[in-house]
């Protein structure tokens, strides 16, 4: 046998500091959150560890710190939807990618009904996460208020209804960018326009709706609302309700880009062409909307910013931090229905 096969260990802490020229004290403050760490000496540190070939032991880290080195991916929607609809799949990746750079793992949890909610305050609360990334809200479920009650760092996506101060959060700004879009369409000459809206009970629903009806004004006509789940088969059937109202509308905006390509279905089905006789626009631009035949025009939101904000935001809280509310901007992607 080589003998260089013999003799080779795994690299310690000790050749860590050795090679970075530091103490020992100063890599294992590195490696547990890099407090009275100087820019120097993080370098340092972090050009050693990649020479070396330093693996973190997250079991040992743990012991030390009282902490599991990993977050919560937690979605409150029905197991089905992390994989129907895109956002919830950019949202998970983004999040994974920016606790890979922190060394951290992220663990998936979906509690879509009674039974899984409990298990997964169980679970959180006996600290087997340091926090839980919150995608989806509703106004009415339990869930956050346990989370909360029982003193685990949360961060949500999106404003949670009766919740706001209560914990930190990243969202878009719904109304405004309800607007924007509602106004497009009246630039483009449409003036009986309806909206697929999403659910009353969440951030998305409620405030999308009232940055639309705001831009209406006097044209905002409540008979032209429909609420959808953010689905692919409630947009077609929300475009169904309001086809069978007797005139038709000459645009639809739809909350979620799964939704618009419903109402696009359904207005093929009703033998109507988009945009000619209906033009249609969504919200989110997750990939659906440039690869669907026509391409949407939609509202982009900052994918890989929520996630990177939501993970940065809940490490400072899990630190003592203070509990925030950022807001980031979306984009106006004028494509082919609109």
């Amino acid at each position: 046998m080589d003998d260089s096969t013999t003799t080779r260990r795994k690299p310690t802490i000790r050749d860590v500091a050795a090679a970075a020229g530091v103490s020992h004290g100063t890599v294992s403050r590195f490696l547990n959150g890099g407090h009275w760490v100087s820019p120097e000496a993080r370098a340092a540190v972090e050009e050693a560890i990649r020479t070396t070939g330093y693996t973190v032991s997250h079991a040992a880290r743990s012991l030390a710190t009282g902490r599991a080195g990993s977050l919560a991916f937690l979605l409150t929607e029905p197991q089905h939807l992390l994989f129907s609809d895109p956002t919830f799949a950019l949202l998970l990746r983004g999040a994974a990618e920016a606790l890979a750079q922190r060394s951290m793992t992220l663990v998936l949890l979906v509690a879509g009904t009674p039974a899984e909610r409990a298990n997964v305050t169980h679970f959180v609360s006996a600290g087997h996460v340091d926090g839980v990334l919150l995608i989806s809200s509703h106004e009415s479920d339990p869930l956050l208020e346990s989370l909360i009650a029982s003193g685990v760092p949360t961060v949500c996506c999106g404003l949670p209804l009766g919740h706001q101060s209560d914990v930190s959060t990243v969202s878009v700004d719904e109304v405004g960018s309800a607007r924007t879009m509602t106004r497009h369409l009246l630039d483009q000459g449409h003036r009986r326009i309806a909206m697929i809206a999403g659910p009353h009970d969440t951030p998305g629903g409620k405030y999308r709706l009232v940055g639309f009806r705001d831009e209406l004004g006097d044209l905002f006509d409540p008979a032209l609302v429909e609420e959808g789940d953010y689905s692919l088969d409630s947009g077609i059937a929300g475009m169904n309700r309001l086809l069978e109202k007797g005139e038709r509308p000459d645009a639809v905006f739809a909350a979620s880009d799964l939704m618009a390509a419903g109402a696009i279905t359904a207005l093929r089905r009703a033998g109507l062409r988009v945009p000619d006789d209906v033009a249609v626009a969504g919200f989110d631009d997750s990939g659906l909307a440039a690869s669907h035949e026509p391409p949407l025009t939609t509202m982009r939101q900052p994918w890989e910013q929520i996630s990177e904000r939501m993970v940065a935001l809940l490490l400072d809280v899990i630190d003592g931090g203070p509990h925030e509310a950022v807001t980031l901007p979306t984009t106006l992607v004028v494509r082919e229905t609109a």
